[in-house]
């Protein structure tokens, strides 16, 4: 068995061999992480907005934009920046009926080449322009279009090409783990990436 098979031992308590860690996957890895589970405490503040608008809404008969608007913001916020989390974590949708099937160092290849040539070039192209977008909006000064409506549209539009650039530095360090299988570069370290 070579260095780089022995990489590819399941470790305790999970059924499928995972790719091994390095110094920089493992501090990208730990940094999106613990902002994801910070992020994730917004839950509870869409979940307060959410219940706060259908008690006013439907109990005491009247409803607010703002704070209609302010749950969709919410939502929307705690979604895009906690996508990173899903990725290093592994908890995003995939399809894993073929995949399953090859051998880990297949595997390392398809999402090597997947996230180089596809993934993070597409990234870049949304981010650079969705940080223009934000940034217009920031200039004119955005507001909602409804008279009560919450004003600063900026921060939201500011908040998606965050949650993108997450999402990059994510597949980065999952390119990087990829490296460390296929090339023996960067370095493998033992140390076990957090899942949740």
């Amino acid at each position: 068995m070579s260095n780089n098979d022995s990489a590819t031992s399941a470790p305790e308590g999970h059924s499928a061999p995972e790719l091994p860690t390095n110094r920089l996957s493992y501090r990208l890895d730990m940094a999106v992480l613990l902002f994801g589970r910070a992020i994730s405490w917004l839950w509870l503040a869409t979940l307060a907005v959410v219940l706060t608008n259908v008690v006013n809404r439907f109990i005491l008969g009247r409803g607010s934009i703002a704070v209609e608007e302010l749950s969709w913001h919410l939502f929307g916020a705690t979604m895009i920046l906690t996508l990173a989390y899903a990725v290093v974590s592994d908890d995003h949708v995939r399809v894993d009926v073929i995949r399953e099937k090859f051998s880990l160092r297949t595997q390392a290849w398809i999402e090597l080449l997947g996230i180089a040539l596809l993934a993070l070039p597409i990234l870049y192209l949304m981010v650079e322009q969705l940080y223009q977008y934000g940034y217009r909006s920031y200039l004119r000064n955005e507001r909602s279009q409804a008279p009560s409506g919450l004003p600063y549209r900026f921060i939201i539009k500011t908040l998606i090409p965050i949650g993108l650039t997450l999402v990059a530095v994510a597949l980065l360090s999952r390119v990087l783990r990829c490296c460390t299988l296929l090339f023996g570069f960067p370095r493998r370290v033992y140390k076990t990436t957090p899942r949740q």
